[in-house]
């Protein structure tokens, strides 16, 4: 048997002379493995230059051992250990089969490494052999694959159970309903118009809040810090490819294999080392129609495709949860099918990582839409998420106040992330609950300068069904983290608390007393009637309407500004227009709240390639990846 201690001294000359490579692809890949410190071979397997099926086949000849088929004969059960898994991932290393005393390991990287790993574990009987780095994947995934979807779906539910969402409503909460709801029906009996003119009360001084609230969010966010992203920006002109870590990158998809070859080719336009990326293209086992599109691609063997096995409920986290059993990097971070993250995003991530304290957990990057001009419904997204992602969230972070995460482009530590069971797969808006919960735990969320390009909803009923999605998401973390007030005082403390009113409560409990308070307004602008008047003592109307005109005029100014960061100013005119898209909140508001009751953990699916510029996307990725 050859020795295994030298490979990449001889592998270039050896693929050369056997014609799997050209001199220039060699030269090239040569170069490409000393800036990134990475192995020859592995640069040429990210960049498609050779097949794998060869370069396997040429290994294992060169060594003069066995070249394992693991689809017809997969690892022997037994042999393999869970607590393994992630080494198995990272080294490409199984055992394969025990046989009168001699262990037979195989593995993709041939090595020294695997030479000690194979004695350690198994003594001096041990003997290698070669399988495709696809194939040990792919083995160790369907030998734990029951055990790992049932810890995708349970494992934050058995060991946190007070953080999960499984549970809706909690005793103390429908008690605490109950009692409310009592207190009003009693009122109502013995003194209605006191008690009207109290929960009236109520509900003013709460929108007064969340006005004067995120008008603070708007004014901290606005302040533009120029001087810390050219910081940003000089930090990652300095860092060298070959000291980044390992970084995951996981692609949840389901139903979606038109806009595939988007995120595809805007994850090969990363300004990372190709041999460093650990993307995870994660499937549901029965979305027979994506699996084909994604295996059609050809895509190179920095791609993995993750099967998820068919439980309940069917969500975004218990998916990605489920393919965090098998991630290897240092950072991990989710993109959507159709995200388009800028090419120095990982970056940036990386160098905010390295500067900040220990305790900071996640980096959320900002999102916004390359479909922005395509309609009113376009705009109107655009200039919310500009308001969210650029001035709001901005707000948060300097007020130090717990971050809802967006759903994607949030980059975790792994060590963090498996800490804390990761996802809430019973939580529809997981993103969002994490964020808070990381904040609990003792953890920090920061914002980077860097943006990832979506494609905006084109449809007002596809867009209710996903906001619908969102606002219940958000109805769950409210209910999460309000059954220990104490304990989320102690954590978040008072102005935590207040964020966490204001910014989650406020979005799910505006939508939902919009409609309240515009049918009072209209039926009093329609009737001319006095019979509101009672229950609208001086005091409360003025504040009420200060709400009514200065409150909502404040919001309209506040999504002007949206825009002026990123210098979209043909936007700012559809700020008007933004009383129609408030009525579509609270349309999605009620359907989310109806569907708490009704089907909690339901995913309502958002339809994505209906935009007109997603073809012209899909045809450019394409391209580049022929030219790849």
């Amino acid at each position: 048997m050859a020795s295994f201690l030298s490979i990449d001294s001889w592998t270039g000359d050896f693929l050369a002379e056997r014609g799997l490579v050209t001199a220039r692809q060699l030269n090239e890949a040569s170069e490409l493995a000393a800036r990134w410190g990475s192995s020859l071979v592995d640069v040429m397997l990210t960049k498609n230059w050779i097949a794998a099926d060869d370069y396997y086949a040429a290994l294992a000849d060169r060594f003069g051992v066995a070249l394992v088929d693991l689809e017809r004969d997969p690892p022997a059960p037994d042999l393999l250990n869970e607590g393994e898994v992630a080494h198995y991932m990272r080294a490409l290393v199984i055992p394969w089969r025990e046989d009168g005393g001699v262990t037979t390991i195989v593995t993709a990287l041939p090595g020294p490494e695997v030479i000690l790993y194979a004695r350690a574990g198994w003594g001096e009987n041990v003997r290698i052999a070669i399988a495709s780095k696809q194939q040990i994947q792919h083995a160790v995934q369907q030998a734990f694959s029951q055990r790992f979807s049932h810890a995708a779906v349970y494992d934050l539910a058995e060991h946190d159970p007070v953080m999960s969402a499984q549970t809706v409503f909690t005793p103390a909460q429908i008690v605490c309903a109950w009692l409310g709801i009592s207190a009003v029906a009693v009122g109502l009996a013995l003194a209605p118009v006191a008690t009207l003119i109290a929960v009236n009360l109520v509900m003013t001084v709460f929108y007064l809040g969340n006005f004067v609230f995120k008008s603070v969010l708007v004014w901290s966010g606005g302040r533009r810090q120029h001087a810390s992203e050219r910081q940003l920006d000089a930090a990652v002109a300095m860092l060298r490819d070959e000291d980044l870590p390992v970084y995951t990158v996981l692609v949840p998809m389901f139903r979606e294999p038109d806009v595939l070859p988007i995120v595809a080719n805007a994850l090969r336009e990363l300004d990372y080392p190709t041999s460093r990326l650990d993307i995870k293209i994660v499937l549901e086992e029965g979305d027979q129609v994506t699996i084909d599109a994604a295996t059609a691609l050809g895509l190179e063997s920095i791609f993995e495709i993750v099967l998820v096995p068919p439980s309940q409920p069917q969500t975004k986290p218990k998916a990605c949860n489920y393919a965090l059993k098998f991630a290897r990097g240092e950072y991990l971070v989710i993109y959507d099918a159709e995200d388009k993250p800028e090419p120095d995003q990982l970056k940036k991530v990386v160098v905010t990582f390295q500067r900040s304290p220990a305790h900071v957990a996640c980096v959320q990057c900002r999102l916004n839409y390359f479909n922005r001009e395509e309609n009113w419904l376009t705009r109107l997204f655009t200039l919310d998420y500009s308001l969210w992602f650029d001035l709001m969230l901005p707000g948060l972070e300097k007020l130090k106040i717990p971050i809802p995460l967006g759903g994607t482009s949030n980059h975790f530590r792994m060590d963090v992330l498996r800490e804390l069971r990761a996802w809430d797969p019973f939580n529809v808006t997981e993103d969002a609950d994490l964020g808070i919960r990381l904040t609990q735990k003792g953890y920090e969320v920061r914002l980077a300068a860097s943006t990832t390009f979506e494609e905006a909803n084109v449809s007002q009923s596809n867009w209710i069904r996903q906001r619908s999605r969102w606002i219940k998401g958000y109805m769950q973390t409210f209910l999460v983290h309000t059954r220990r007030l104490l304990h989320l005082y102690r954590t978040i403390g008072t102005l935590g608390i207040l964020g966490f009113v204001f910014f989650i409560g406020g979005t799910m409990f505006s939508g939902l007393l919009n409609p309240v308070f515009w049918a009072i307004f209209a039926a009093w602008l329609v009737t001319e009637i006095g019979a509101f008047d009672v229950l609208f003592p001086p005091a409360l109307l003025y504040l009420s309407l200060f709400n009514l005109l200065a409150g909502n005029g404040l919001f309209v100014f506040i999504m002007m500004l949206a825009p002026f960061r990123r210098n979209w100013l043909s936007l700012v005119p559809f700020s008007l227009t933004v009383i129609w898209y408030w009525v579509l909140m609270s349309i999605a508001a009620w359907k989310g709240a109806w569907q708490l009751v009704t089907k909690p953990f339901y995913w309502e699916k958002t339809e994505h390639g209906l935009s007109k510029h997603t073809a012209e996307e899909v045809n450019k990725a394409r391209a580049g990846q022929q030219a790849a």
